[in-house]
């Protein structure tokens, strides 16, 4: 198949050694391409329930002509060897908690200026809702969204936490695990255009983007998630209750907590 076009060489030479290797561990069950834009810069955000789904959703994003700009914590980037691919393939460092957390959301918004594929998964970590459903998501997709006015893509995955346990680091590849991506409509964030950045219209924008990847994602389940949305912040005690899973803050492979 041809690379995406705004894929450089060192992102082609990873796709060549991964792509195999998720073609031959995943049943894929995607849907949804339409709802991609083709001619502009775009936000693309997921659920994100293990490790391994950064990989399972970018395939998505690649097989379907993007090579995605993925927001990764900032301490994989001093990771030997996953750091250098990260940086080759210009991936985005997002620093946490830190004076530097603006430039994450620069280099956001530089890139879907550019035309990029900027892809986030706004829980900000695994989530720690007990069945796997969306948590609360963080506003850094929010921010990217309102000060691009670009369009916000959700997308719901499924099966990948059967290839890896959502606390585990390892594969369990036989046999191949069906993995379902689905995309939706981009959310409807105009009526907040212009308004002043404060967290009532953060808040209203982060929360419309969850509400679409949890619509997604229970007709993938053909289940209704609950009422009420898990939020880490006011169930800290949550974490004790299941031994030997990172904790907050911990080692995920990815997040997305912009200022």
């Amino acid at each position: 198949m041809h690379s995406p076009s705004r894929s450089n060489r060192a992102y082609r030479n990873v796709a060549r050694i991964l792509r195999p290797v998720l073609m031959a561990v995943t049943r894929r069950d995607w849907h949804g391409v339409e709802h991609l834009p083709q001619d502009t810069g775009f936000i693309v955000a997921s659920n994100h329930m293990t490790n391994v789904d950064p990989l399972t959703f970018a395939h998505f994003l690649w097989d379907n002509g993007f090579a995605p700009k993925i927001l990764a914590k900032s301490s994989l980037f001093k990771v030997p060897v996953v750091g250098g691919v990260l940086r080759a393939t210009g991936q985005i460092p997002v620093y946490r908690n830190t004076v530097a957390a603006a430039d994450s959301l620069a280099a956001g918004v530089a890139a879907i200026g550019a035309g990029e594929c900027v892809a986030v998964f706004p829980e900000g970590t695994l989530t720690r809702e007990p069945d796997l459903w969306p948590m609360a998501g963080k506003t850094g997709v929010a921010r990217l969204a309102l000060m691009t006015q670009a369009p916000v893509v959700p997308v719901a995955q499924w099966g990948a936490q059967d290839l890896m346990g959502r606390y585990s680091k390892w594969l369990k590849p036989v046999p191949p695990k069906k993995v379902t991506v689905v995309a939706g409509p981009p959310v409807d964030l105009t009526d907040l255009y212009g308004r002043p950045l404060d967290a009532a219209t953060l808040r209203e924008a982060t929360e419309r983007v969850m509400d679409a990847i949890t619509e997604l994602l229970e007709g993938v389940r053909g289940a209704k998630a609950p009422a009420v949305r898990y939020d880490m912040r006011k169930s800290p005690s949550s974490d004790k209750e299941r031994p030997g899973q990172e904790r907050p803050g911990g080692d995920d492979a990815t997040t997305q907590e912009l200022p």
